[in-house]
């Protein structure tokens, strides 16, 4: 049985729940529930997740211990600036797990301290290791409004095998934390990160502190995106989200999209 709770800041601002013992996907429902009139601000958790998605329709295992959760909203926003908000919710992320992390270490004094960092375009790494992903869409649901819905998954007692990339949990980081602490904490997060992202009109805010989490700044960087590789060294993210990589040419490329390998596994990767 679900024992998931909002955070007091997200309880006040108006966001419901809707928890589940077991559901194929949150990201999917959210957007069901959208198009059968759903408004939100509403979260979507559960304790287990059958059919999670990654970018790229990637699936995204989640078994039971790990958080799978999403969160939905209808806004008068246009596509691309919606995709920015996918870097408000790292940061949300990201100050959740600090908090969490911090909890546990004050519960078990000599827990060694985990180094969180966010990884262009969507993901956060403990220790230099894949910990959780997340996954923004979106539907228009009428001329002026979208739907937006993003979904947030997180390592906590499990990492999945076979991966083409190293990954982690909270529990393989010493870091003794359950789902629901975890999720109240993310709730109230994301209510102050969305509210500095304002609807787009925060970004440059958000951009900002993004940078100073940011894996992998100013280090040797490669980007795959479908069947072209762009190389070179990670300079910033620009007004839009996107990496500007300076190329060993000294030409400034924008990269929408694409999987980031950095450091020897960049230049493993473009060889």
């Amino acid at each position: 049985m679900t024992h998931f709770s909002l955070g007091l800041r997200a309880a006040s601002q108006g966001y419901r729940l809707l928890a589940f013992d077991e559901i194929g996907s949150t990201n999917a429902e959210a957007l069901a529930q959208a198009r059968t009139g759903e408004q939100g601000p509403v979260w979507l958790v559960t304790d287990q997740q059958s059919s999670g998605r990654g970018r790229r329709n990637r699936a995204w295992m989640s078994p039971t211990g790990n958080l799978a959760c999403s969160v939905l909203e209808v806004m008068p926003v246009a596509p691309p600036v919606a995709a920015t908000l996918g870097f408000a919710a790292g940061l949300a992320l990201d100050a959740a797990l600090d908090r969490i992390s911090i909890e546990a270490r004050l519960r078990a004094s000599g827990a060694d301290v985990v180094q969180f960092k966010l990884k262009w375009p969507n993901d956060v790494l403990a220790n230099g290791r894949k910990l959780s992903g997340i996954l923004l869409e979106a539907d228009v649901i009428a001329p002026d409004r979208l739907a937006v819905v993003v979904g947030i998954g997180v390592n906590v007692v499990a990492a999945p095998d076979g991966l083409p990339y190293p990954a982690t949990s909270l529990k393989d980081c010493g870091v003794n934390a359950g789902t629901e602490d975890l999720f109240s904490a993310l709730s109230d997060a994301w209510a102050e990160f969305r509210g500095i992202w304002n609807l787009g009109r925060g970004f440059e805010d958000i951009r900002r502190r993004w940078l100073d989490r940011a894996a992998g700044l100013g280090e040797r960087v490669s980007i795959h995106t479908g069947n072209a590789t762009v190389d070179g060294m990670f300079d910033t993210i620009d007004e839009t989200g996107c990496m500007i990589v300076i190329t060993a040419d000294n030409r400034r490329v924008p990269v929408a999209a694409g999987d980031v390998y950095f450091g020897t596994a960049a230049s493993a990767r473009s060889n």
